[in-house]
């Protein structure tokens, strides 16, 4: 994607972005993260600057290995971001005539891993657009998770359901709207909840299910 003998040609955009890193790995970069897994993957660049007519330029990183280092054990902490999607490959060290930077590449991530979110919390959910991530807001997260997920129309069909009763419904009341057996609408409310979409209300027979607020 990028030549790096002309790393100077090179502005941030949608799939590009410049971290200068130089007090080590900057926090923005899960939330850049996310945004890439989420949206149409990107290019992450520790140790570039933006200079004042926005092209690129490296600064040097006086220890780029510990910044990798680092990197790897929170994009591997579960508590930090809810999918390692990259690949040793996909993270490395580049000297660009004398001077240090490393390199990210992030792909976009596969239906089974989005939405990526950051930190513990589906409300820490970013995409990308122009040269900006944006966090979602719950309406953009769920359409996230319709979107990658394999059954698709019905959970799309249970999102409008439950937007016009917000007080919940039954899985009883989900097997009559969408003309289902109950095992298919378990599954789906498993699923569901564990994306969390929705959330239980009530016990047992009284259990209902409404969109998580």
């Amino acid at each position: 994607m990028i030549d790096f003998n002309n790393l100077g040609m090179y502005r941030e955009n949608n799939r590009i972005e410049a971290k200068r890193a130089l007090g080590g790995l900057p926090k923005s970069i899960w939330e850049t993260y996310s945004a890439f897994c989420n949206t149409l993957g990107g290019i992450i660049l520790l140790g570039v600057i933006e200079r004042s007519d926005k092209s690129f330029e490296a600064v040097d990183l006086p220890d780029p290995d510990e910044l990798i280092s680092e990197f790897w054990a929170l994009v591997n902490d579960p508590k930090k971001v809810s999918a390692n999607i990259l690949s040793p490959d996909d993270v490395y060290h580049l000297d660009l005539d004398g001077k240090d930077i490393v390199v990210i590449n992030v792909p976009r991530a596969e239906k089974k891993y989005r939405p990526v979110y950051i930190d513990g919390s589906v409300a820490n959910t970013y995409r990308r657009s122009g040269e900006g991530d944006y966090k979602c807001t719950p309406d953009e997260y769920r359409a996230m998770v319709v979107e990658a997920s394999d059954e698709t129309e019905e959970m799309s069909k249970l999102v409008d359901y439950l937007t016009d009763h917000p007080s919940g419904g039954r899985s009883s009341d989900f097997e009559e709207f969408l003309d289902r057996d109950r095992s298919f609408v378990r599954e789906l409310i498993s699923e569901m909840h564990e994306k969390q979409i929705i959330e239980a209300v009530g016990t047992d027979i009284n259990r209902k299910y409404r969109l998580k607020r």
